[in-house]
């Protein structure tokens, strides 16, 4: 069963910056696609990032655009997003996951996810 881990989130002001890390042990992390997703309470989950295997492509949602920076590192087996000028809205589980599909950004369409990381951005 794999089994992705988030980690880096955490409460900052309007503003700030923070850097979120998805592990990947024991996954064949580099034969897949990764993505970032949000939720915030009472909302659907919502597609945040994609980067594609080699990391070459790259998709942003457009509230993120220019805010965020989604990257990785097999070798390492890691994926990253790079959260800077963070807003209020922002405030969200933050979820990423796994999919052999390139450019998808539906839920459904991810077959690996992690359990969360909270953002929580103070006004």
């Amino acid at each position: 069963q794999v089994q992705l881990v988030e980690s880096g989130g955490g409460v900052v002001q309007a503003g700030g910056s923070l850097r979120l890390s998805c592990a990947a042990p024991g996954h064949t992390f580099s034969n897949y696609a990764m993505g970032w997703f949000r939720q915030a309470p009472g909302s659907e989950r919502e597609f945040v990032a994609a980067i594609n295997w080699s990391g070459r492509n790259t998709h942003y949602a457009d509230s993120v655009k220019g805010r965020f920076t989604i990257s990785r590192t097999n070798a390492k087996n890691t994926g990253y997003q790079q959260m800077n000028t963070l807003k209020p809205e922002d405030t969200a589980a933050y979820y990423c996951a796994t999919t052999r599909e390139w450019l998808v950004t539906t839920t459904d369409r991810y077959e690996y996810w992690g359990q969360g990381t909270q953002v929580t951005v103070s006004s």
